[in-house]
């Protein structure tokens, strides 16, 4: 049985580098493997781009743990310029989804691409710090982890209590080479 006193921090991983979500499944790894139950939502992530109309290689592995889930939100396509209106209401409706996550039986809840919706102006900052707050005080033995984002927040990072910078210093992407099933995705 898994000793759930331990939880109950809050986990950024962010930055311009390829591995924030890498970073937050790999702690799903790890604690689905120690019998935590882990519950993944994904932001802006519903079939947008070709190769994500499957669904990546690392849902599909974690699938196989009877305590590991997910939820994924989106419209299937990109937000380039100016947000839509299904956009934010795809966002507006991941917030709620997540929000309810914590009076459920998770123990790590996984919040991937969370910031990049705050950095693109599709949630409001402020609506994380409260729910920060609100899980810190609240919800004492749930571990809250959040990716995204290539601009810092710094009132988020503030009251996480682990902040790591995935920093880009070279990228395949940059030579041309696109993105590759079983690495990239």
């Amino acid at each position: 049985m898994p000793d759930k006193s331990k939880l109950g921090l809050v986990q950024v991983f962010w930055g311009n580098g390829k591995g924030k979500t890498t970073s937050a499944l790999g702690t799903a790894l790890r604690a689905c493997g120690n019998g935590y139950n882990v519950h993944l939502v994904q932001f802006m992530k519903n079939g947008a781009g070709d190769h994500e109309i499957d669904f990546p290689g690392e849902i599909k592995a974690l699938e196989k743990f009877d305590n590991f889930s997910y939820k994924r939100f989106g419209t299937g396509s990109w937000i380039i310029g100016k947000p839509n209106k299904s956009h934010i209401e795809a966002v507006e409706e991941a917030f709620s989804y997540l929000s309810s996550c914590f009076s459920k039986d998770f123990d790590i809840i996984i919040a991937d691409e969370l910031l990049y919706a705050v950095h693109l102006g599709l949630l409001d900052e402020n609506k994380v710090i409260d729910l920060i707050k609100e899980v810190k005080s609240k919800y004492k033995n749930k571990e809250f982890i959040l990716t995204g984002s290539h601009i810092a927040f710094p009132k988020i990072f503030e009251i996480a209590d682990l902040v790591t910078e995935i920093k880009k210093i070279k990228h395949p992407y940059d030579s041309g080479i696109m993105a590759r099933k079983g690495i990239e995705y």
